[in-house]
């Protein structure tokens, strides 16, 4: 049996599947959605489906796809409906649900049925954009808003937003709150500047450019929640016959989840109401502060454990985070050194910890596979700008080196250790080749083949011409990166991990 609309009261009740009221089915349209892909349907399309559920929101939403795929469409077979499995860790304990989601009512592709996605202008009750099209998909275009469909997306959201604006004549109220969710700092800002430039080279009337401006809010956003996207054809297979139903669109999630969007208007707060379901959604008039907690304690944490992890042998995080000694060591990291760092930016302790504490608990999901390689993609750039604001921070403050920092700098220098092989950068871990996907990489070759191993550390933290400023004038921290490089290459990346938990056991007792 198919999931589908006609097919949704055969589908038999049990514990841990949520099947939605038929009702929902009727709900207004109320959200254009730019893209289809799994993050948009694992968390905003998540969180309005829920807030329909609780009867807050009730709206649905037409979602646009930029190419016809051709042949029969799963969305339209499905109408609309997937399965969102939930697994993760809360408050270290387990949770698994699995929810068909109800809130998209249609997809319409911006290649063959542009005419029907203008037409959704003409719909009152149409409030909310959402757009996730990659990073490259916030760029600014030469489209004309007569072709169908403009090539770029902000050449088909400034004719979505010219149409409505002709059909409403220009009013105040007909005004939409567009969200971006791509993964960009100031995502709202540079995409209202971009559809604004290209309004103006259309040269479209000044009428419609002031209201563009004052009645259209476009709104910064965070998005944060890891959906891996379909399951293995093991598990999917397995789910169908528990659940009694085929699903080709059914994907997997973490628990966690956070969508942060920037505005203190009230109007917005308003649209934007299905924000009352669920605390992941936070409205505030600066988001800065979870943007600076995801990027330092998450994906700084992973840039400052990735190397040490693969080289100790840990291919997965989970695999990681289940030995004791790894485990401790992230722990600490993140408590002890980069929550302290986060305090001078008005991010306080209890936050930070907290923030901590959640990240752990996604780090030790088991059925997550986020492989440390991957982590290590521009290892050099994500230093940079993940972990060098925290450095300074830290001496700001202290004069004692960061421990765990400065031997997570260690390990990325050993792990960029390479040679080039057949025009690859290569590495190796117990004798066995890795790649290194980093675009420093012939630089550390080079200093590798050069350079004594007691100067190798000197040579890179000195690299100002890279790091924009010179690492080796902390105090101590040359020596500290110099001492763990020298026993990470002689007694190897496990028994430091297990000196480190000792050494921490002995000072706790």
């Amino acid at each position: 049996m198919q999931l589908s609309q006609k097919n949704i009261n055969s589908i038999k009740a049990q514990p841990g599947l949520m099947i939605p009221d038929v009702k929902l089915f009727t709900l207004p349209e109320k959200v254009l959605q730019f893209g289809t892909g799994v993050l948009l349907r694992g968390l905003p399309d998540y969180f309005i489906d829920k807030a329909n559920r609780k009867g807050i929101f009730n709206g649905r939403i037409v979602v646009v796809k930029s190419t016809n795929t051709g042949g029969a469409d799963a969305f339209a077979a499905q109408d609309g409906l997937y399965t969102l499995i939930v697994k993760g860790i809360e408050n270290g304990e387990p949770v698994h649900e699995n929810i068909i989601n109800a809130s998209i009512s249609r997809v319409l592709s911006a290649q063959d049925e542009w005419q029907k996605i203008l037409d959704c202008a003409s719909n009152p009750d149409m409030q909310v954009i959402i757009s996730n099209t990659t990073e490259v998909g916030i760029t600014r275009g030469d489209d004309k808003i007569s072709d169908t469909p403009p090539r770029s997306f902000p050449g088909k959201l400034l004719a979505f937003l010219y149409q409505r604006f002709k059909v409403f004549n220009g009013s105040a109220s007909c005004g939409m709150v567009i969200v971006p969710t791509e993964l960009i700092p100031a995502n709202g800002t540079l995409l209202r500047s971009i559809v604004m430039d290209m309004a103006r080279d259309n040269k479209l009337e000044k009428v419609f450019l002031d209201w563009l401006q004052e009645h259209n809010h476009f709104c910064n956003s965070l998005v944060d929640r890891i959906v891996p996207g379909p399951l293995s054809a093991e598990e999917k297979i397995s789910t169908e016959k528990t659940m009694g139903y085929q699903d080709d669109l059914m994907i997997m999630s973490e628990s966690f989840r956070l969508w942060a969007i920037e505005s203190g208007d009230a109007s917005v707060s308003s649209k934007l109401c299905f924000a009352e379901a669920d605390a992941g959604v936070v409205i505030a008039p600066d988001i800065n502060k979870f943007r600076e907690l995801k990027l330092r304690l998450l994906n700084g944490t992973h840039t400052f454990s990735c190397g040490l992890a693969f080289l100790a042998g840990f291919d997965t995080v989970k695999e990681a985070m289940q030995d004791a000694a790894f485990s401790a060591f992230i722990e600490k990291l993140m408590m002890d050194e980069i929550a302290p760092a986060l305090l001078s930016v008005g991010i306080s302790r209890e936050e930070a910890c907290g923030f901590a504490a959640k990240v752990l608990d996604r780090f030790r999901n088991p059925s997550l596979e986020h492989h440390w390689l991957s982590i290590t993609m521009q290892y050099s750039s994500k230093m940079k700008m993940r972990n060098l604001p925290l450095l300074e921070r830290h001496f700001e403050n202290n004069s004692e080196v960061p421990k765990l920092m400065a031997l997570g700098f260690a390990a990325y220098i050993l792990f960029m250790k390479n040679h080039d092989q057949n025009g690859q950068a290569t590495g190796k871990r117990n004798g066995i080749d890795y790649t290194v996907r980093d675009d420093q990489a012939p630089w550390f070759a080079a200093v590798w083949e050069a350079a004594r191993e007691k100067d190798i550390p000197s040579v890179v933290l000195s690299h100002s011409a890279y790091w924009e400023t010179n690492l080796s004038h902390y105090p101590d921290f040359l020596e500290a990166v110099r001492l763990n490089l020298h026993t990470l290459q002689n007694e190897g990346p496990r028994a430091v991990l297990n000196g480190l938990r000792q050494q921490t056991f002995s000072q706790q007792a």
